[in-house]
């Protein structure tokens, strides 16, 4: 059985920084490409990072380039997002996801990923 577990969302002030974590089980993890996705209210669902299964390759939404960093530690089935220069746009509850699949696809930001955690919720305040 597979299980994706999300942690280290919270509130922290505009400009801020946090890094979130999701450790996987139930799956050979560097088979899979992970991505974090979020969702805020009354909103669509947006992919905000991929990272292929060896991290050979990594993508991020414009929206958070240069801001986010997507890393994974094999070693440990984790996957890691660092936020810096956090804005109350980026509200918003988390998901990390694994794809099925080594690759981050081209269309990864619309791909219904096969396997999810249940979210940490993220929000910072102006």
């Amino acid at each position: 059985q597979v299980q994706v577990m999300e942690s280290g969302g919270g509130l922290v002030q505009a400009r801020g920084s946090l890094r979130l974590s999701c450790t996987a089980s139930g799956l050979t993890f560097d088979d899979n490409a992970m991505a974090w996705f979020r969702q805020a209210p009354g909103k669509v669902r947006e992919g905000v990072s991929c990272i292929t299964g060896r991290s050979a390759s990594i993508y991020y939404s414009d929206s958070v380039k240069g801001r986010f960093t997507i890393s994974r530690d094999n070693s440990e089935n984790t996957l890691y997002l660092e936020m810096n220069s956090l804005k109350p746009e980026d509200t918003a509850m988390y998901y990390c996801a694994a794809a099925g699949n080594v690759f981050c696809l081209p269309d990864w930001q619309s791909r219904e990923f096969p396997y999810w955690g249940q979210g940490t919720q993220v929000t910072v305040s102006s």
